[in-house]
Order: C-alpha cells, then structure tokens, then sequence
C-alpha cells in the first residue's frame, strides 16, 4: 500500500521538466533562426550572380544579358548587347566568383575575370545585375 507522501513533488518536477524543454526549444529556435538568416540572407542574390557565370560558361550571352535588366523588348540604353559580349564573350577567359559583401540595399560580388578583380552589384528588390558603382560600400556584415 502507498503512502500517502509517495507522489509528493511528482508534478511540480514534471511542470519544471516541461518549462526548461519549452525554454530550450524557444532558445535553440532563435539561435537557429539567427544562423539561417546569417548564412541565408544573400542566398538569392548570389544565386542570381551564380546563374550568371553559368550562362557565361554556356556561352548563352543573350539569357546571362537578360539578368542584366537587358532584354529585346527592353534594351540597355548604356550597356547593348554588342557591348556586353566584348566585355563577358569569348574574349572574357574564365570567371571566377571571390567574396561577397552585403550593402544597404543589395551585395557587391567580387569576380575574378582574367587575372583582374571585378565588381558587380545585385540589387535586392529587382535581382538586376550590374557593374559596382563604387569599390566598396557601407556594409551591415563583413563576410
């Protein structure tokens, strides 16, 4: 026969059980909610510039001047077709993709195209490619 004292504490250490894996989920949640979004949060925009050096590779020049903003019916008034392919063509050699920086509004890609170091810039809200307009930016992170 049980005493009466037998089951005493039983559910207070079950209620302190439960609120210390209730803490320990909401913190672990945070910490990988912050980690995702530090390593996610260029995620599309390097995709975009990634896309891009695969066209180059491809030598699909129209579809990798497309993500420029530069289409047929919606051409580049400064940076034409004829222009881009002397620029990213044949004549380009091999690109390479170094770092990235993240700036206010957009990332700054850093390239490798024939031993020289250039500057891309994809903006956040439209994912246009274009050349950096200035060689560094005021970052929110340094990567």
């Amino acid at each position: 026969m049980g005493s009466y004292l037998d089951t005493y504490g039983v559910q207070e250490a079950r209620r302190g059980r439960l609120i210390k894996r209730i803490v320990y989920s909401a913190l672990g949640l945070v910490v990988a909610s912050l980690a995702g979004w530090f390593f996610l949060r260029n995620y599309a925009e390097e995709s975009r510039v990634r896309d891009f050096v695969v066209l180059l590779e491809k030598k699909d020049y129209k579809a990798a001047h497309a993500l420029w903003g530069c289409t047929e019916a919606a051409p580049c008034r400064d940076y034409g077709y004829t222009r881009f392919v002397e620029d990213w063509g044949p004549t380009a050699g091999a690109v390479a993709r170094v770092k990235v920086k993240s700036c206010d509004g957009g990332i700054i890609q850093f390239l490798t195209v024939q031993g020289k170091e250039t500057l891309l810039y994809v903006d956040r809200q439209t994912r246009v490619i274009s050349f950096a307009p200035w060689p560094v930016c005021t970052p929110h992170v340094k990567i």
